[in-house]
């Protein structure tokens, strides 16, 4: 998370590139709580979108992430509305909060952050501050796919995972990543202090929409240039681009970067790609997972 939390980081083009949450997502998270409805804390809140989701359902919400440019973006989405008067942003992290009490919180969710928690520190915190039944619900997100471009898919991964010169592979921060790919399996709450864990999970196919096997709760059609966009909040891009400041996007006046390129592979699989104002419909892996304080 460290990259989300330097001031070069965009946490506007993050908010305004990175996929929102279904009502059907938030409809299995409330219906699986059972307590009371009082304090619902968001760990790794970035710019607030569960945060103001949960508002409506909560007494309070309290949204927490390590990023300042984050909770920056996060409290300027709130500023001078009156609907969400019972949501606070702080910055800090998840495994320590000292300005929750014991036993204070009847629920906590992280949307597509859990992979960056320590899990040795943050479950006996979650034990001091989640109230007798509350609830814990975490949810990921895993690489986008193009349901109709199975080849342009494979690109992508490509592009992204291959870990030779030119390619994104080398600039994940692992191990968390690997926990999105396999949708917060690692995620095992301590059997003495919660419930089983229920879990919702999907894997996207390229046989078209909703083609793969699961709960699907991510989907979005984007343009080819939205893609690029969000593409370019990627961890591992900001990475590379610390590394290679001398590509530039074409958009940008440059000669193009690595998303560029990656899309101009993708052109070659299909002329769809070579106009930034087509759309393509796009799904993600996900997983939830849910579990009850005993």
């Amino acid at each position: 998370m460290a990259t989300f939390a330097k001031s070069t980081f965009s946490a506007a083009g993050y908010a305004a590139f990175r996929p929102s949450y279904p009502d059907s997502l938030y409809s299995a998270v409330l219906a699986f709580h059972r307590g009371p409805k009082r304090l619902c804390l968001d760990l790794g809140c970035g710019p607030g979108i569960v945060t103001r989701e949960m508002s409506k359902h909560f007494d309070r919400v309290v949204g927490t992430d390590p990023s300042g440019p984050m909770i920056k973006q996060a409290k300027a989405s709130i500023e001078g509305q009156k609907q969400y008067a019972n949501v606070e942003f702080r910055e800090g992290g998840a495994e320590s909060t000292p300005s929750i009490g014991d036993g204070e919180v009847d629920m906590v969710v992280a949307g597509q952050a859990a992979h960056w928690f320590d899990y040795a520190k943050l479950w006996p915190e979650m034990k001091r501050i989640v109230s007798p039944k509350g609830t814990i619900a975490f949810w990921g997100y895993k690489d986008p796919v193009f349901v109709n471009f199975p080849e342009a898919s494979q690109i992508m991964q490509h592009y992204l995972y291959d870990s030779q010169p030119g390619k994104l592979g080398s600039y994940w921060s692992q191990p968390g990543r690997s926990y999105v790919q396999d949708k917060l399996r690692v995620i095992q709450p301590p059997a003495a202090d919660w419930e089983k864990p229920e879990r919702v999970e999907y894997e996207p196919a390229t046989k078209g929409k909703n083609s793969g096997e699961g709960t699907l709760f991510m989907e979005r059609s984007l343009t080819v240039g939205e893609m690029k966009g969000y593409l370019r909040t990627f961890s591992n891009f900001h990475e590379w681009q610390k590394n290679n400041p001398e590509r530039k996007a074409s958009s940008e006046g440059g000669s193009g970067d690595v998303i560029d390129e990656l899309f101009d592979e993708a052109a070659k699989t299909s002329d769809w790609f070579r106009d930034e104002s087509n759309m393509v419909d796009i799904e993600w892996g996900s997983g939830l997972v849910m579990t009850r304080r005993k």
